[in-house]
């Protein structure tokens, strides 16, 4: 049985846009466990996202392009970590604008025990997603499917929208 242990969620603001710095730079030679460990470092040291893509480079070579999208006060932090931790040899910088909805977090209690939920909004269609690291510590704890406990999580978070 599912128990939500927050009150319904109220509207928000609209929309909002903000300013963010992105980073790119393009590696042949680092290995998946380096590049696993630079993600790492990049997120916690401020990167809001950060993701790799398979990319052809001079000379016929297979690489990855390794992007970074930080707050513009951690542009100057996160450059530092790609420059001590990877092997390039340079760092592309652009300032861009996004936009962003407005979201909450919220914990929700089940079965399994707590986790929190974030919930967007965007007109009237409202979107739950379950918390990912509160999910895997619930199931390794409980030793059921991530899935099941997502969907357990999932179900709770619907049931805080008002509408």
């Amino acid at each position: 049985m599912l128990k939500i242990v927050s009150q319904p969620y109220a509207v928000q603001s609209p929309q909002q846009l903000e300013v963010v710095a992105v980073l790119e730079t393009q590696v042949d030679d680092l290995s998946p466990q380096v590049v696993a460990y630079v993600m790492e470092q990049l997120l916690h040291h401020g990167a809001l996202d950060v993701f790799t893509q398979a990319v052809g480079m001079k000379k016929s070579r297979t690489g990855l392009l390794l992007t970074a999208i930080c707050p513009s006060d951690r542009a100057q932090i996160c450059e530092q970590v790609l420059f001590r931790e990877t092997t390039t040899l340079g760092i592309r910088h652009r300032l861009q604008e996004r936009t962003i909805l407005p979201r909450e977090i919220r914990w929700v209690d089940t079965e399994y025990g707590r986790a929190r939920v974030k919930i967007t909004q965007r007109s009237d269609i409202y979107t739950v997603h379950p918390e990912y690291e509160d999910c895997a510590q619930l199931a390794r704890q409980h030793q059921v499917p991530l899935l099941q406990i997502q969907r357990a999580v999932q179900s709770a978070g619907e049931g805080l929208i008002a509408i």
